[in-house]
């Protein structure tokens, strides 16, 4: 090849690449040609996301003490309206557009808004002015009502195009504020996907105890909510705030200390405000609930790194004044872990790492909330020593816990074949394959089962692990306890990938672990508290996938030479109904696993090409995993009115159930 060659232009594409290649797209096209910038995607949270944009518009007009009272109303046909009585936007004609009104510009074109140079806002959570543009640019349909100065207005938008030129509809003397009702454009997120009603429901609660100062009024189409214990209508107003939010969520469990530690403080120079509520249940995984200016920010900031540091050199300091020489080596980490925490700030300008405003990240947060909260956290250990003390000793338990984790970590696998060899307990009857690519492990209940399962396995990809009986309510029990429990440290020592913080699933010596437990009552119990040991110790191995359930049968049912297996009675009757009908059928009852021979248990539970089971998953959405969390505390805490409740508010429908079946 020559050098000419070398520098010869090519077209392997097959078109041409000049001035007209260059496109320049206006308005609001460059939303709906890349949603993904604006709101993280066209999947279901960035749906949400539309009536986040919408509802924190109206929470800053509260926050700036122009509103009182907000309304989010869902109806059918996935209609959302947003309505406030706020100071309405502006309507006259636009100094830089006057052939537009103020309100065409804020709907329909980007980087627009009264929040830029913080005269019409002193503190706001929507800053770079794309928001509510943003919800107009991915609506099918958009209708703003504006009442100011006691007269009506209303302009219609589509997909981010302006319709009509603004209406007056006349006077309205007792109405004030904006209204925003839109629908999702399906083209956008899908014909199929709607708003949940239980989503909108939790975020405006969540917003009422962000703002004492404001009334949120819930409303939904009744039809939406069938079924689900979702109200049609509520009114949420919470004069606490977070400490309000905070009892609720506690919900009368035990605590290292009675009282919560909440608190607010407001920046000096009119700056903004701080508001906290802390505490520290005895058994709790913790949970975390950051906001800016009533925006969640999931993944913290620095605003949460300023509450870290107040609470570690708080109880560092308390400490050293009770003569407690191992607090100098307490950490954030043993402070926060276990915590339910949340934390609200409103400062100008905040700063967030995207327009989905996930973490904050404007430097003085940190300084702010520190200095705010660590004099108040200072009071609340000395002005009562037994309570100080109290906290002290959680948190030193904490760094206890984390320092032997430390120590077990030193331990490392060198391969995996001396993995399989070092440290592990005498009643595992391991596999012999060294990649647990394929690999399962059974967890079986009683040594009679695993007698059975150790015949019936696939010598080289099967191990099984037999637990005595009902294992440690992992809930309703202390950290200390939980270690010392030998059938817990049985299977974690199996596992081999750690527990909690220390959890690292690229460790876990098993492809597939499968609970395998009687199917009656006591065995669903036995599941159930397994289940409750992985969601709280090990939550990372279940959301990759990794935990399944076993679908051993119930009955064993012959006709002739036919012979079939059912899970639970329904299944049964299906069959006898289905596969036996008219034919005299002879059904017996497993008592258990271990009454099962080997070949039966092979074909019916642990052959991969026979058998069926059931994965065990966690929700993606935050949210959804709130819920997940909230029912197992209320199921497997240490406050059995939870579990009356449940009974008495699901008996009934279990039992109507079980009469048809």
């Amino acid at each position: 090849m020559s050098d000419d060659d070398l520098f010869a232009p090519t077209n392997p594409g097959g078109g041409t690449y000049d001035a007209s290649s260059i496109e320049v797209l206006e308005g609001l096209e460059p939303v709906r040609r890349r949603p993904g910038m604006y709101v993280g995607g066209t999947d279901e949270r960035a749906m949400h996301h539309l009536a986040a944009e919408v509802l924190d518009n109206a929470m800053d007009e509260a926050v700036a003490g122009y509103a009182t009272r907000i309304e989010v109303t869902l109806e059918g046909g996935n209609r959302l309206t947003i309505t406030d009585n706020g100071r309405g936007i502006p309507v006259d004609p636009h100094p830089r557009f006057p052939d537009k009104s103020a309100l065409e510009v804020i709907l329909s074109t980007l980087h627009s808004g009264g929040k830029f140079s913080g005269k019409a806002y002193n503190t706001s959570g929507g800053l770079h002015g794309v928001g509510v543009s943003v919800v107009n640019a991915l609506s099918v349909d958009t209708v703003v009502e504006v009442a100011r100065e006691k007269q009506l207005y209303r302009q219609r938008f589509s997909q981010g195009k302006t319709l009509a030129p603004i209406e007056h509809l006349g006077g309205t003397p007792n109405r004030r504020g904006t209204s925003v009702a839109f629908t999702p454009d399906p083209e956008i997120f899908g014909p199929e996907m709607s708003f949940k009603p239980g989503r909108l429901y939790k975020l405006a609660r969540s917003k009422a105890y962000l703002f004492a100062g404001v009334e949120i009024r819930w409303k939904c189409d009744p039809a939406l909510i069938e079924g689900s214990d979702i109200p049609a209508e509520a009114v949420f107003q919470f004069p606490g705030g977070l400490a309000d939010h905070l009892k609720e969520q506690i919900a009368g469990r035990e605590c290292a200390t009675a009282d919560f530690f909440a608190g607010a403080q407001d920046f000096a120079d009119n700056q903004g405000r701080v508001e906290w509520a802390v505490s520290w249940p005895l058994w709790s995984d913790g949970s975390y609930s950051w906001y800016c200016n009533t925006i969640p920010t999931p993944d913290g900031g620095t605003h949460e790194a300023g509450l870290r540091t107040a609470l570690t050199r708080g109880i560092r300091a308390f400490g050293e004044l009770v003569g407690q020489k191992k607090a100098k080596d307490i950490t954030a980490d043993d402070v926060m872990t276990g915590s339910e925490l949340m934390l609200s700030v409103f400062i100008r300008d905040p700063q967030f790492q995207s327009q989905t405003k996930d973490r904050l990240t404007s430097p003085e947060a940190a300084g702010l909330v520190e200095k705010a909260v660590r004099d108040h956290f200072d009071h609340f250990l000395a002005d009562n020593m037994d309570r100080g003390k109290a906290l002290l000793g959680y948190v030193l338990e904490r760094m206890d816990e984390r320092l032997r984790r430390k120590q077990e970590r030193e331990v490392k696998r060198k391969t995996a074949t001396s993995a399989r060899k070092l440290r592990l307990p005498g009643k595992l009857t391991d596999c012999s394959a060294d990649d647990p690519a394929g690999t399962e492990l059974f967890i079986v209940e009683g040594d009679s089962a695993g007698g059975s399962a150790k015949q019936a396995r696939d010598r080289k990809t099967q191990a099984i692990l037999p637990i005595r009986g009902k294992i440690l309510n992992v809930a309703s029990a202390t950290s200390a306890k939980i270690l010392a429990n030998q059938e817990i440290a049985d299977l974690i020592q199996a596992l081999g990938c750690g527990t909690r913080k220390d959890c690292q699933p690229d460790n876990l010596r098993y492809e597939r672990i499968i609970i395998m437990t009687d199917a009656d009552v006591d065995g669903a119990h036995i599941a159930t508290l397994l289940m409750t040991f992985f969601f709280q110790e090990m939550p990372d191995i279940v959301r990759r996938g990794h935990l399944y359930l076993a679908q051993p049968p119930l009955y064993r049912l012959v006709a002739g030479t036919k012979s079939l297996y059912a899970r639970d009675d329904a299944h049964r009757a299906e069959l006898i109904e289905r596969e036996f009908k008219g034919r005299k059928v002879e059904t017996s009852r497993f008592k258990g696993l271990g009454e099962m021979n080997p070949q039966q248990l092979k074909e019916t539970t642990m052959d991969p090409a026979t058998r069926g089971m059931l994965r065990v998953t966690l929700p993606q959405e935050y949210e959804e995993r709130a819920g997940v969390k909230d029912l197992v505390d209320r199921l497997m805490g240490s406050n059995p009115a939870h579990r009356f409740a449940f009974i008495q508010e699901n008996a009934a429908r279990i039992e109507g159930e079980a009469i048809d079946a």
